[in-house]
């Protein structure tokens, strides 16, 4: 089996719909273009609210937020809400294999493309639908924001310091992970699609991948009925694992198993510790946590964190100094595997799945608010009359300063 990389991605050919906003859905389809699929996102005129979530900005109209999320896609500029939009709409959808799409529920209806008409009108549609707690239930087709869900689901309940309040994790992690497990499930359903030529419904919501973080305390919860609380930095099934101050700083320390631990006393110069019947295996170290770790903070504060971080590393023990934001993207390691990028001038983090013979890329910067509006409707067979007629009456809009920069993957045809 060959291991050359090719110019396409794996996903060459593939035409994705991009009707999402904010991040989860964005996120989603950036995931699939940087795998090749060729992603026409649809912007309202008023455009992506993210646009504006800022600073720090990018341009005059785009923040880094939105940046970072919607690379390698052609952007159309359109208002859906229209008759004319509409009929706009059922072209693209006609040339689609994939629709992502995270509006509240009902708007696809009214616009009159209700999940029923999808199916039979578009029957090898794979249509992707996120929501933050979906169309029907208790709580069906409330809004959901990340935060929102973190309260909602417990999440949020279990982040933060013993003694201090609940805290919102420090990134999105709710719409990020809903974004990847739709980049998943869209996968799923082509896969299933190669064998019955028949599309179906990939539904997302946060809530549901905010309840599919809570592991280890929900297996925990339903294992003995506690309800589990906030420990820091600390695990709530492994000791040591945790955040010790250094002589320079912050380091984590892992001990995940016995040997472990026992290379990591032995570092510090306290093999002793590891003999002791309070210490001797994990659940005894859980059990006095509270002895245990006063007698590794006092040699950790004496040390500087990355030699000691080496050392363990060294002996088999996982640990790493804490950097910041900045520290992680200029390390040696992170820029060794290319998860920072820079293409004229735009700069993001990288592709997080590698492929040996068929690597992600990134090609295209984020494009402005309907870059490619006359090249995609030129493409679905609209005259240059009807374009002009359509953009007289602001049912499209065209950015035409940025129609220089070519598209990514493949035309529909």
């Amino acid at each position: 089996m060959t291991t050359t990389p090719t110019p396409a991605g794996s996903l060459t050919g593939l035409r994705v719909l991009d009707l999402s906003r904010v991040l989860a859905g964005p996120l989603c389809t950036q995931m699939l273009a940087d795998h090749g699929a060729e992603v026409i996102k649809v912007e309202p005129p008023a455009g992506d609210e993210t646009r504006s979530w800022g600073p720090p900005f990018v341009s005059d109209t785009m923040s880094a937020y939105f940046g970072g999320v919607n690379r390698n896609k052609s952007n159309l500029c359109a208002d859906l809400r229209t008759s004319e939009g509409q009929q706009l709409l059922g072209d693209l959808l006609a040339e689609a294999d994939v629709l992502v799409e995270n509006f509240k529920a009902g708007t696809l209806s009214r616009w009159g493309y209700p999940d029923e008409l999808l199916r039979e009108k578009y029957p090898h549609l794979i249509q992707c639908r996120i929501t933050g707690f979906g169309i029907d239930g208790p709580m069906g087709a409330m809004p959901g924001y990340d935060a929102v869900v973190q309260a909602y689901s417990g999440l949020m309940s279990i982040n933060g310091e013993s003694d201090g309040p609940a805290l919102r994790v420090g990134v999105p992690i709710v719409d990020m992970v809903t974004g990847i497990y739709a980049f998943s499930g869209i996968l799923l359903a082509l896969n299933e699609r190669h064998s019955t030529g028949m599309g179906q419904l990939v539904d997302c919501t946060l809530i549901d991948t905010a309840i599919s973080l809570l592991h280890p305390h929900s297996s925990s919860h339903l294992a003995d009925g506690r309800v589990p609380q906030r420990t820091g930095s600390a695990h709530p099934t492994i000791a040591p694992y945790d955040t010790f101050a250094a002589e320079d700083g912050q380091i984590f320390v892992g001990a995940g198993n016995d040997r472990q631990f026992g290379q990591l006393v032995s570092l510090l110069g306290i093999p002793s510790v590891a003999e002791d019947p309070r210490f001797t295996t994990n659940a005894d170290r859980l059990r006095n946590v509270s002895e245990l770790r006063p007698l590794l903070a006092e040699k950790i504060a004496v040390t500087e964190r990355q030699p000691l971080a080496e050392a363990l590393l060294a002996r088999g023990v996982p640990a790493s100094a804490i950097h910041n934001v900045a520290e992680a993207l200029r390390d040696p390691h992170v820029l060794h595997r290319k998860m920072v990028v820079e293409r004229d001038g735009y700069r993001s983090s990288g592709v997080p799945i590698s492929l040996s013979r068929t690597p992600g890329s990134v090609g295209n910067p984020p494009r402005e608010k309907g870059a490619d509006t006359r090249e995609i409707l030129t493409s679905l067979g609209y005259g240059p009359q009807e374009i002009d007629a359509l953009l007289d009456v602001h049912i499209v809009h065209s950015n035409a300063a940025d129609r220089s920069l070519p598209r990514t993957g493949v035309s529909p045809q």
